[in-house]
């Protein structure tokens, strides 16, 4: 009984430390300014990741907001990897000017596959060495015109990983999009930036986000296929003594849920993928805290 007890006890005070974190964050979102980063030259060359299966129907919107975005397009390159399709992503892709190689391949399947696929492909090829960083990005998302100025000038004040604003598209469709819009809303706004005003380290999002060459070359490629893939980068950069930036000024617009089973299903992968990642990572996060006295 002493035991569960002690249990109830350690259960609660953690429930409160979180919520006290939770408003501390909201409060210095809300009265502090942002992290705005300086003006920089636009002499870095990126690639972008996308990875793609039976988006036809939307992949064309992603890649027009790239090639109109206000960063020059000589030093974008668009690479898009057509996993397990069975319908013309590929063929869109090619049509738009985009490096497209095909996946198929039933045992691994997932995004974490298909970015290792990509990645190895543009190693194997040397095309690595031209680019300074690599952006991920969901095949349904949409971008503001300034997205990439913004997030080169997060890279150049010398963050390796970078993620960004992390806007909906279809907020006001009904109350499931809209709560699922909010939570994301409430993860750049308050949660990411207030790290920024701690430095403390945010949280990379499963898209929009941006990570060095040698943030690539560490990870040979893409080495991360747990359920929440995002996540688990996450905890293997703050493993690695890496910082997470977060660029609020760069907004990328992603497609939520419209029914609550699609939903349902969604948060349903996501707690297991945390489980996942507190089962590998959990431990070691904990010593790296200890040492560090980071948490």
């Amino acid at each position: 009984m002493i035991l569960l007890s002690i249990f109830d006890v350690l259960v609660i005070l953690i429930g409160i430390s979180g919520v006290v974190y939770q408003g501390v964050c909201a409060v210095a979102s809300l009265f502090a300014k942002p992290i705005v980063f300086p003006e920089a030259p636009m002499d870095k060359h990126y690639a972008v990741l996308i990875s793609a299966r039976n988006e036809e129907a939307v992949i064309g919107n992603l890649i027009h907001c790239i090639q109109t975005q206000t960063y020059r397009q000589d030093f974008i390159d668009i690479w898009l990897v057509a996993d397990n399709c069975t319908d013309s992503t590929a063929q869109v892709g090619r049509n738009c000017g985009c490096n497209v190689i095909e996946r198929f391949d039933k045992e691994h399947v997932g995004k974490g596959y298909a970015l290792s696929y990509l990645l190895d492909h543009i190693m194997k090829i040397g095309a690595d060495k031209v680019y300074d960083a690599y952006f991920v990005f969901d095949a349904d998302n949409k971008l503001d015109p300034h997205y990439f100025e913004e997030m080169n000038k997060g890279f150049h004040a010398g963050y390796q990983i970078l993620t960004s604003y992390r806007n909906s598209v279809n907020l006001s469709d009904n109350w499931v999009s809209s709560g699922s819009a909010l939570w994301f809303i409430r993860e750049s706004r308050f949660t990411n930036n207030s790290r920024m005003l701690f430095g403390s380290s945010c949280h990379a999002g499963g898209t929009g986000f941006m990570f060095s060459r040698e943030i690539m070359h560490r990870n040979s490629g893409w080495k991360f296929h747990l359920l929440t893939e995002d996540l688990e980068f996450t905890m293997d950069a703050i493993l690695h003594g890496d910082k997470v930036g977060y660029c609020g000024s760069a907004v990328l617009y992603d497609e939520q849920p419209v029914s609550f089973r699609q939903s349902w299903r969604q948060r349903l992968r996501w707690s297991k993928g945390f489980l996942q990642v507190f089962r590998y990572y959990g431990a070691a996060l904990i010593r790296h805290g200890i040492r560090e006295r980071d948490f």
